[in-house]
């Protein structure tokens, strides 16, 4: 497989998590959630870059001194920020990894395998089956239901999504839609009329987004430890 780097957007404000700090910077299991992320990364061979596109500078004080980390300045939706992880990232690295930086707890092995699907296709991302039932509706609610959506056809998105540095450059720069409305990475690839493969994702990949995902993390943490004792 080949090296990649990995950009992980952290400029986001944490508006749902509700907390007086960014969820990025909360404890989970004696880490901050922003650097077990990052050492989930720093420690592959493979990984030659992780860029962190950020305004905060408390960042640097967490993370370890490893010379493949660089920081970028952050934009005001996820996709600017990415767009600017893209253009910081060395022109020789053909791969890039975009992952969710309230993903602390992604596994060696998805990594593995969503990497080499997105060399066998071009690009790819890890995904989950939607098992509660799906409507389509005009919000605010109350709102009449349009239709239900057939939930065997749906999944949801994780990280790390794994594309070719240059298609995604590429896709930016033919982007038909306002940033602010692209809501995952490899969209802009779907609207540029490329490929986009999915592949197993993993419940424990969870997203810390609320106050209740911590405690969530923290037993899943408990748990591996236990199973390794």
């Amino acid at each position: 497989m080949p090296d990649f780097a990995v950009i992980i957007p952290a400029a986001g404000s944490s508006s749902r998590f509700g907390g007086p700090r960014n969820k990025l910077l909360e404890t989970l299991a004696g880490q901050t959630v922003i650097a077990r992320t990052v050492n989930a990364f720093l420690q592959r061979r493979d990984v030659v870059r992780v860029i962190l596109p950020t305004a905060l500078d408390e960042l640097k004080a967490l993370l370890p001194q490893d010379s493949r980390i660089i920081f970028c300045p952050g934009g005001p939706t996820r996709a600017d920020s990415v767009h600017n992880g893209l253009k910081a990232a060395p022109e020789s690295i053909e791969w890039v990894a975009v992952h969710d930086g309230a993903r602390p707890l992604i596994s060696q092995g998805l990594i593995d395998r969503t990497l080499a699907a997105a060399v066998a296709h071009g690009a790819a991302v890890p995904a989950l089956a939607v098992s509660l039932t799906i409507k389509q509706a005009k919000g605010p609610l109350p709102a009449r239901v349009e239709r239900t959506l057939p939930r065997e056809q749906l999944w949801a998105m994780q990280t790390p999504q794994i594309v070719r540095r240059a298609d995604l450059l590429k896709a930016f720069a033919s982007c038909p839609i306002p940033l602010s409305q692209v809501t995952d990475d490899v969209q802009l690839i779907e609207l540029a009329g490329g490929e986009v493969w999915l592949v197993a994702g993993e419940e424990r990949n969870l997203k810390i987004t609320m106050p209740t995902d911590l405690p969530i993390a923290e037993m899943l943490l408990a748990s591996d430890r236990g199973a390794a004792e």
